[in-house]
């Protein structure tokens, strides 16, 4: 019994000195990782940020692009209908014996109308394939300087933790 009440008593020694043995302190190297850690947190959210505007950006500059690209492409339809419609009307106004002259004149007018607008929707369309190349090239280029920051801030971070 005795030896158990010692086993006790001794186990209890041990942690009551293991429970009292003084907290860590922060050291100046601490506070400087600290202080790091913050300034790379802060140039990671303001890279992030600016990566964030620039793809807002190139959006607003497709859509505005795609916009133009399709009041053009139905400005051009119009200016077709208007131009079939035309043709149409010419070949009912004239006259029996000249309306075989008319009619191959009209088909040239429907022939010219609708290279045009065709052409007119192709340059378009490239338009909107060009800005949406655009866009995707300033957001990669926003990306990738958002990982130049985030790299960088994480180097900040070691050497600050290296000059202990």
């Amino acid at each position: 019994m005795n030896k158990l009440i010692a086993t006790l008593i001794a186990g209890l020694m041990v942690t009551a000195a293991h429970a009292q043995t003084t907290a860590p302190t922060t050291t100046a190297a601490d506070n400087r990782i600290v202080k790091a850690e913050a300034s790379a947190e802060k140039d990671v959210i303001k890279a992030e940020q600016k990566e964030i505007k620039a793809a807002v950006k190139a959006d607003q500059k497709l859509n505005k692009t795609v916009a133009k690209a399709t009041e053009a492409k139905g400005d051009a339809h119009a200016k077709l209908v208007k131009t079939h419609t035309d043709a149409a009307a010419n070949v009912a106004k004239a006259d029996p014996e000249d309306r075989a002259k008319a009619m191959a004149k009209a088909e040239g007018k429907v022939a010219d109308a609708n290279l045009k607008a065709e052409k007119k929707m192709i340059k378009a369309d490239e338009k909107v394939l060009k800005a949406q190349v655009d866009a995707a090239a300033d957001k990669a280029t926003a990306a990738a300087k958002t990982e130049q920051v985030r790299a960088e801030a994480q180097a900040d971070v070691h050497k600050a933790a290296a000059k202990n």
